[in-house]
Protein backbone atom coordinates (compact mmCIF):
# COMPACT_ATOMS: atom_id res chain seq x y z
CA UNK A 1 0.00 0.00 0.00
CA UNK A 2 0.97 3.36 -1.08
CA UNK A 3 0.37 6.68 1.46
CA UNK A 4 0.95 9.76 -1.23
CA UNK A 5 1.22 13.63 0.66
CA UNK A 6 -0.64 15.52 -2.07
CA UNK A 7 -0.50 18.98 0.31
CA UNK A 8 0.54 19.41 3.46
CA UNK A 9 -0.18 22.79 4.88
CA UNK A 10 -2.97 24.76 7.10
CA UNK A 11 -6.13 26.89 5.32
CA UNK A 12 -3.85 29.52 4.25
CA UNK A 13 -1.28 27.57 2.96
CA UNK A 14 2.64 28.42 2.65
CA UNK A 15 3.65 30.82 1.01
CA UNK A 16 0.64 32.77 2.98
CA UNK A 17 -0.36 35.63 0.54
CA UNK A 18 1.73 38.87 1.35
CA UNK A 19 3.82 36.96 3.85
CA UNK A 20 8.02 37.95 2.99
CA UNK A 21 8.94 35.47 6.34
CA UNK A 22 11.97 33.29 5.66
CA UNK A 23 9.92 29.99 4.80
CA UNK A 24 7.11 31.94 2.89
CA UNK A 25 9.86 33.01 0.68
CA UNK A 26 12.41 30.02 0.93
CA UNK A 27 14.05 28.15 -1.53
CA UNK A 28 13.40 24.53 -0.34
CA UNK A 29 10.38 23.01 -2.10
CA UNK A 30 9.70 21.77 1.23
CA UNK A 31 7.94 24.65 2.34
CA UNK A 32 5.69 25.05 -0.40
CA UNK A 33 2.80 23.73 1.01
CA UNK A 34 -0.49 23.24 -0.35
CA UNK A 35 -3.95 22.78 1.51
CA UNK A 36 -4.57 18.89 2.79
CA UNK A 37 -4.57 16.09 0.73
CA UNK A 38 -3.95 12.47 0.95
CA UNK A 39 -3.88 9.61 -1.79
CA UNK A 40 -4.58 5.77 -0.80
CA UNK A 41 -2.89 3.47 -3.31
CA UNK A 42 -2.86 -0.46 -3.57
CA UNK A 43 -2.43 -1.61 -7.44
CA UNK A 44 -4.92 0.27 -9.32
CA UNK A 45 -7.22 1.50 -6.64
CA UNK A 46 -6.95 4.70 -5.50
CA UNK A 47 -8.88 6.65 -2.37
CA UNK A 48 -8.53 10.26 -1.94
CA UNK A 49 -8.53 11.52 1.36
CA UNK A 50 -10.04 15.48 1.43
CA UNK A 51 -10.60 17.63 -1.91
CA UNK A 52 -8.54 20.92 -0.99
CA UNK A 53 -8.87 24.27 -3.28
CA UNK A 54 -5.57 23.41 -5.28
CA UNK A 55 -6.94 20.00 -5.98
CA UNK A 56 -6.47 20.00 -9.72
CA UNK A 57 -2.95 20.46 -9.89
CA UNK A 58 -2.23 18.62 -6.91
CA UNK A 59 -3.61 15.29 -8.94
CA UNK A 60 -1.78 16.44 -12.27
CA UNK A 61 1.63 16.75 -10.68
CA UNK A 62 0.72 13.22 -8.76
CA UNK A 63 -0.07 12.06 -12.45
CA UNK A 64 -3.30 10.91 -11.29
CA UNK A 65 -5.86 9.34 -13.75
CA UNK A 66 -8.39 7.64 -11.94
CA UNK A 67 -10.05 8.07 -8.85
CA UNK A 68 -11.46 4.76 -6.96
CA UNK A 69 -13.61 6.67 -3.89
CA UNK A 70 -13.32 10.25 -2.17
CA UNK A 71 -12.95 9.95 1.88
CA UNK A 72 -14.05 13.54 3.14
CA UNK A 73 -12.67 14.79 7.48
CA UNK A 74 -14.72 17.38 7.43
CA UNK A 75 -16.37 20.14 5.65
CA UNK A 76 -14.03 23.35 6.20
CA UNK A 77 -13.38 25.02 3.09
CA UNK A 78 -9.24 23.94 2.83
CA UNK A 79 -10.52 20.59 2.52
CA UNK A 80 -13.04 20.66 0.72
CA UNK A 81 -13.64 23.39 -1.70
CA UNK A 82 -11.91 21.91 -4.63
CA UNK A 83 -14.41 19.33 -5.39
CA UNK A 84 -15.66 20.53 -8.54
CA UNK A 85 -12.30 19.02 -9.73
CA UNK A 86 -13.69 16.44 -9.71
CA UNK A 87 -15.68 16.76 -12.56
CA UNK A 88 -12.62 15.58 -14.76
CA UNK A 89 -13.61 12.09 -14.44
CA UNK A 90 -16.74 12.62 -15.06
CA UNK A 91 -16.50 14.07 -18.09
CA UNK A 92 -14.50 10.78 -19.35
CA UNK A 93 -17.86 9.33 -18.87
CA UNK A 94 -16.71 7.42 -15.78
CA UNK A 95 -19.43 6.08 -13.10
CA UNK A 96 -20.17 8.20 -10.09
CA UNK A 97 -17.49 8.09 -7.63
CA UNK A 98 -18.86 7.41 -4.02
CA UNK A 99 -17.95 9.86 -1.59
CA UNK A 100 -17.54 8.80 1.83
CA UNK A 101 -18.80 12.03 4.07
CA UNK A 102 -20.00 11.80 7.90
CA UNK A 103 -24.00 11.74 8.25
CA UNK A 104 -23.53 14.54 10.55
CA UNK A 105 -21.73 16.71 7.91
CA UNK A 106 -24.00 15.09 4.62
CA UNK A 107 -26.73 18.20 4.99
CA UNK A 108 -23.90 21.05 4.96
CA UNK A 109 -21.90 19.88 1.71
CA UNK A 110 -25.02 19.13 -0.14
CA UNK A 111 -26.15 22.45 0.68
CA UNK A 112 -23.06 24.37 -0.11
CA UNK A 113 -22.72 22.54 -3.85
CA UNK A 114 -26.73 22.59 -4.84
CA UNK A 115 -25.86 22.56 -8.36
CA UNK A 116 -24.48 18.86 -8.55
CA UNK A 117 -25.59 17.46 -5.01
CA UNK A 118 -28.47 19.14 -4.14
CA UNK A 119 -32.15 17.14 -4.47
CA UNK A 120 -32.53 19.05 -7.42
CA UNK A 121 -29.56 19.67 -9.49
CA UNK A 122 -29.22 22.05 -11.98
CA UNK A 123 -26.94 21.10 -14.84
CA UNK A 124 -26.29 23.71 -17.61
CA UNK A 125 -26.30 22.35 -20.83
CA UNK A 126 -22.90 21.61 -22.03
CA UNK A 127 -20.99 22.11 -18.91
CA UNK A 128 -19.90 18.87 -16.85
CA UNK A 129 -20.41 18.47 -12.91
CA UNK A 130 -18.91 16.24 -10.54
CA UNK A 131 -20.67 12.54 -10.77
CA UNK A 132 -20.86 11.74 -6.66
CA UNK A 133 -22.26 9.35 -4.73
CA UNK A 134 -22.92 10.47 -1.48
CA UNK A 135 -22.50 7.59 1.23
CA UNK A 136 -22.78 8.49 4.72
CA UNK A 137 -20.78 7.13 7.84
CA UNK A 138 -20.87 7.45 11.95
CA UNK A 139 -18.19 7.89 14.11
CA UNK A 140 -16.37 4.28 14.75
CA UNK A 141 -17.91 2.42 11.75
CA UNK A 142 -15.94 0.23 9.68
CA UNK A 143 -16.46 1.16 6.42
CA UNK A 144 -15.13 -0.22 3.20
CA UNK A 145 -14.11 2.46 1.66
CA UNK A 146 -13.28 1.72 -2.20
CA UNK A 147 -11.63 -1.66 -1.06
CA UNK A 148 -10.20 -0.14 1.73
CA UNK A 149 -10.66 -1.20 5.04
CA UNK A 150 -11.04 1.79 7.56
CA UNK A 151 -12.23 1.71 11.15
CA UNK A 152 -13.75 5.71 10.84
CA UNK A 153 -12.25 7.61 14.32
CA UNK A 154 -14.10 11.31 15.21
CA UNK A 155 -11.70 13.76 16.86
CA UNK A 156 -12.60 17.07 18.28
CA UNK A 157 -11.89 20.27 16.07
CA UNK A 158 -13.52 23.01 18.00
CA UNK A 159 -17.09 22.95 18.12
CA UNK A 160 -16.64 20.33 14.84
CA UNK A 161 -15.86 17.11 14.51
CA UNK A 162 -13.06 16.19 12.18
CA UNK A 163 -12.58 12.48 10.93
CA UNK A 164 -9.71 9.91 10.75
CA UNK A 165 -9.33 6.45 10.30
CA UNK A 166 -7.14 2.99 10.92
CA UNK A 167 -6.42 1.30 8.19
CA UNK A 168 -4.48 -1.85 9.17
CA UNK A 169 -0.87 -0.62 9.97
CA UNK A 170 -1.64 3.16 9.16
CA UNK A 171 -3.49 5.71 11.47
CA UNK A 172 -4.62 9.26 10.15
CA UNK A 173 -5.52 11.61 12.44
CA UNK A 174 -6.23 15.06 10.46
CA UNK A 175 -7.23 18.38 11.98
CA UNK A 176 -7.76 17.27 15.35
CA UNK A 177 -7.10 19.44 19.21
CA UNK A 178 -7.42 16.21 21.36
CA UNK A 179 -7.67 12.25 21.21
CA UNK A 180 -11.24 10.82 22.86
CA UNK A 181 -10.46 8.49 25.48
CA UNK A 182 -12.42 5.62 24.14
CA UNK A 183 -10.04 6.18 20.48
CA UNK A 184 -6.46 5.43 21.98
CA UNK A 185 -6.76 1.81 21.85
CA UNK A 186 -7.97 2.12 18.43
CA UNK A 187 -4.27 3.89 17.79
CA UNK A 188 -2.63 0.92 19.44
CA UNK A 189 -0.72 -0.94 17.11
CA UNK A 190 -0.25 1.88 14.51
CA UNK A 191 3.16 1.08 12.96
CA UNK A 192 3.02 4.69 10.83
CA UNK A 193 0.96 7.52 12.33
CA UNK A 194 -0.04 10.61 10.73
CA UNK A 195 -0.92 13.55 12.53
CA UNK A 196 -1.42 17.32 12.39
CA UNK A 197 1.02 19.81 14.05
CA UNK A 198 0.78 23.69 13.55
CA UNK A 199 3.26 25.24 15.18
CA UNK A 200 5.74 24.99 18.11
CA UNK A 201 4.75 26.84 21.38
CA UNK A 202 1.46 28.82 21.92
CA UNK A 203 -1.58 26.15 22.06
CA UNK A 204 -4.32 26.71 19.36
CA UNK A 205 -8.08 25.91 20.29
CA UNK A 206 -9.13 23.96 17.32
CA UNK A 207 -5.77 22.18 16.03
CA UNK A 208 -2.82 20.40 17.90
CA UNK A 209 0.38 22.33 18.43
CA UNK A 210 3.74 20.60 17.61
CA UNK A 211 4.05 19.45 21.28
CA UNK A 212 0.85 18.23 21.78
CA UNK A 213 1.33 16.56 18.54
CA UNK A 214 4.25 14.86 20.25
CA UNK A 215 2.95 13.59 23.34
CA UNK A 216 -0.14 11.93 21.03
CA UNK A 217 3.07 10.15 19.05
CA UNK A 218 4.74 8.98 22.53
CA UNK A 219 1.68 7.60 23.48
CA UNK A 220 0.64 5.14 19.99
CA UNK A 221 4.07 5.01 19.90
CA UNK A 222 4.59 3.97 16.09
CA UNK A 223 7.39 2.95 14.58
CA UNK A 224 6.96 5.96 11.73
CA UNK A 225 4.90 9.18 12.53
CA UNK A 226 4.78 12.20 10.17
CA UNK A 227 3.45 15.74 10.89
CA UNK A 228 1.17 17.68 8.26
CA UNK A 229 -1.01 20.20 8.21
CA UNK A 230 1.87 22.34 9.09
CA UNK A 231 2.17 26.43 9.06
CA UNK A 232 4.77 28.89 7.63
CA UNK A 233 6.34 29.45 11.61
CA UNK A 234 7.77 25.76 10.32
CA UNK A 235 10.76 25.74 8.34
CA UNK A 236 11.22 22.18 6.95
CA UNK A 237 14.83 21.64 7.70
CA UNK A 238 14.71 23.19 11.18
CA UNK A 239 11.72 21.05 11.97
CA UNK A 240 13.12 17.72 11.11
CA UNK A 241 16.24 18.42 12.81
CA UNK A 242 14.33 19.18 15.98
CA UNK A 243 12.07 16.19 16.24
CA UNK A 244 12.88 13.26 17.98
CA UNK A 245 13.85 9.91 16.13
CA UNK A 246 11.25 8.54 14.29
CA UNK A 247 9.03 11.48 13.71
CA UNK A 248 9.46 13.68 10.12
CA UNK A 249 8.18 16.53 8.85
CA UNK A 250 5.83 15.25 5.70
CA UNK A 251 5.88 17.64 2.67
CA UNK A 252 4.51 17.78 -0.46
CA UNK A 253 4.65 15.18 -2.67
CA UNK A 254 6.21 12.43 -0.06
CA UNK A 255 5.32 9.21 -1.03
CA UNK A 256 5.02 6.19 1.72
CA UNK A 257 4.70 2.36 0.97
CA UNK A 258 3.89 0.39 3.56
Amino acid sequence: MKLRFLGTGTSFGVPVIGCSCGVCTSPDPRNRRTRHGLLLEEGRRRLLVDTPPELRLQLVAAGVDSLDGVFLTHPHADHLHGIDDLRAFSGRGADPIPLWIAAEHEAEVRGRFPYFLGPDPTIQPGTVVPGLDPIPFRDRERIDAAGFDLSVIGYPHGAFTSYGFRCGDLSLIVDAKRVPDDAWELLTGSRILVLNALWYGSPHPTHFNVEEALEVVERVAPERALLTHLTHRLDHPRLERSLPAGVEAAYDGLELDF
